[in-house]
This record gives structure tokens, C-alpha cells and sequence, in this order.
């Protein structure tokens, strides 16, 4: 097996983290949503939409705080 590049590994360390924050995020303002934008487990639902945007839009931040160095 070879090893994984460089940029892949910053890759994959950016989008666990956007994973991680969207979701802390999420779970931290989930129980001030309404009910029907909760996510239930095991179901798709707006809930997992919103936790989705969650981590797109923090992905696309540490996209652009890694471009301005």
C-alpha cells in the first residue's frame, strides 16, 4: 500500500473538520428548531439537510481561511 499524498491527507483533515464543527454546531442549536427540522436517526429528513448545510458551510470557511495564508 502507498502512502497517502500530502495534499490528500490536508484534504481529508479539512473535511473532518468541517464534519466535526457542522455538527457541533447543529446539535447545539438543533434543540431551539422546530420540531419537523430535527433529525431523527435512521430517517432522511430536513433535519439531515440542515446539518448537511451545516458542514458545507463550514467546510467552504476553512476553505477560505487555508486560501488567504
Amino acid at each position: 500500500m502507498s502512502k497517502p499524498s500530502a495534499p490528500a491527507m490536508a484534504n481529508f483533515l479539512q473535511v473532518l473538520l468541517a464534519v466535526v464543527l457542522g455538527n457541533v454546531v447543529y446539535f447545539v442549536l438543533a434543540p431551539s428548531f422546530p420540531a419537523v427540522a430535527r433529525h431523527r436517526p435512521f430517517h432522511f429528513d430536513l433535519g439531515m439537510a440542515i446539518d448537511f448545510w451545516f458542514c458545507l458551510v463550514a467546510y467552504g470557511l476553512i476553505r477560505s481561511a487555508r486560501r488567504r495564508k
